[in-house]
């Protein structure tokens, strides 16, 4: 068996699954601790701590709503001016080729936690897909999340001043 060595995500893999909901809980955190790269009115930006590339990030209501028609409207306002800050944060601090945004809603689209709404935004380069996931069923991400959050947490906080 080959061996792929990522020993800083021991302490994720020891909070999955503990049935609570990260998008309620992780707030109630420091920001460095949480991962939380911005906190507004209705909504945070918060890294994605098993990310598809690096900069994956998700925008969550502090509210424990399911779908987007649940959200009111200044909730769903803040989320996408989040969403458009989030794209020009990561274009200055990755310049991503593209991006994938979206909402897995209801687990069978697999979301992980399906009771409280959550957008992701991942930055794709040309090129990312390779032969690891395909041949070797594993993801490479680059960068680890700690540097990832010192890369983009001042970024956020110049933007939103």
């Amino acid at each position: 068996m080959k061996k792929l060595w990522a020993p800083w995500r021991f302490k994720f893999i020891l909070h999955v699954d503990k049935g609570e909901c990260i998008f309620c809980t992780k707030p109630k955190e420091e920001d460095e601790k949480a991962y939380i790269l911005y906190r507004g009115k209705h909504n945070f930006v918060i890294l994605n701590i098993f990310p598809y590339n690096s900069g994956h990030l998700m925008i969550a209501p502090y509210s424990h709503k399911a779908s987007p028609e649940l959200l009111n409207e200044e909730e769903y306002t803040e989320m996408f001016k989040l969403l458009q800050i989030s794209i020009r944060v990561i274009r200055e601090a990755y310049k991503p080729d593209g991006f994938n945004i979206g909402f897995n809603i209801g687990r069978v689209a697999g979301a992980g936690y399906d009771g409280h709404i959550h957008l992701h935004v991942v930055p794709r380069w040309n090129g990312d897909t390779n032969f690891m996931p395909i041949i070797g069923d594993v993801k490479v991400v680059s960068e680890g999340i700690d540097e990832t959050y010192k890369r983009l947490r001042p970024l956020f906080l110049k933007e939103l001043l």
